[in-house]
């Protein structure tokens, strides 16, 4: 009879991650925030409309005297006004800013898929283009989550650079190491499998990553760099948990890579601190 329960409760658990596995997926805050009442001046409060009809919110800033524009894709949780002081970090080092609300995330409409996000990623890439930025200075930045879509934009589009905040070989690995008792390879919708797509990237790749991450074990953004073409720099953050590029001790280290990769670090030598 204990045996009968258990193999009942287990059946139901994987029907129930089978069912609702986005709501474990994706954490979005819907709600919709001005970005100058939250503190980040100089910002337009853009609408980007997707090609399945969706509509995005976008912050955008321009770039300063001939810096790259960072194109910006959070992570699953929360929503633009979460990443402000990264958004000021960037802005105040004079990169120009695009940072998108992916569908269903602060005040964009629908809601967020895997193939969704890259729909999303898509509009992005299309409205810096359409505001003067040619790829050789647009830098792709991801976090988490938007690894996965900044890698695929970085496959199929030009850039100068791409930096990865605490990426993953495939959303199903992480799954994986959070889940272990369940079937997830065979369950999962959204993969994101970005070992196969980081091949295709031919731009210079930075995977920044804190060694004590539990949320995206370290191993994980080791399998995916060891896939990369170079040139590639890994930075393992000592001491480092989920989400390391904005520590005081890892951004100046961040934009100065970025620097040297757009031509910037040439132009300005070593003023920055």
């Amino acid at each position: 009879w204990s045996l009968a329960c258990f193999v009942a409760i287990y059946v139901l658990a994987i029907v129930g991650l089978a069912i609702f596995q986005r709501r474990l997926q994706y954490f979005p805050d819907r709600r919709l925030v001005d970005p100058a009442q939250a503190g980040m001046s100089g910002v337009e409060d853009l609408r980007l409309t997707t090609d399945d009809g969706e509509t995005l919110v976008a912050w955008y800033v321009p770039a300063k005297d001939g810096h790259p524009l960072i194109l910006y894709f959070h992570g699953n949780g929360g929503a633009l006004v979460d990443r402000i002081p990264r958004f000021r970090a960037l802005a105040a080092s004079g990169y120009g800013l695009l940072a998108i609300a992916y569908r269903g995330y602060g005040g964009s409409t629908g809601s967020p898929t895997q193939k969704g996000l890259m729909e999303d990623g898509e509009a992005a890439y299309l409205e810096a283009r359409a505001r003067g930025y040619d790829g050789d200075r647009i830098v792709l930045i991801g976090e988490s989550l938007g690894t996965g879509v900044a890698i695929a934009l970085a496959a199929t589009h030009e850039a100068a650079a791409l930096v990865l905040d605490s990426p993953y070989s495939s959303a199903v690995e992480v799954a994986a190491a959070h889940y272990a008792i369940f079937p997830v390879n065979w369950l999962m919708l959204d993969r994101f499998r970005s070992d196969l797509a980081i091949g295709g990237v031919r731009s210079p790749i930075l995977v920044v990553h804190g060694d004590e991450d539990d949320v995206i074990p370290i191993s994980l953004a080791r399998r995916l760099f060891e896939l990369a073409n170079e040139p590639k720099t890994f930075m393992q953050v000592s001491g480092g948990k989920h989400l390391v590029l904005g520590l005081a001790e890892v951004f100046p280290r961040v934009r100065k890579w970025i620097d040297e990769q757009t031509g910037v670090a040439r132009r300005y030598g070593d003023a920055r601190e």
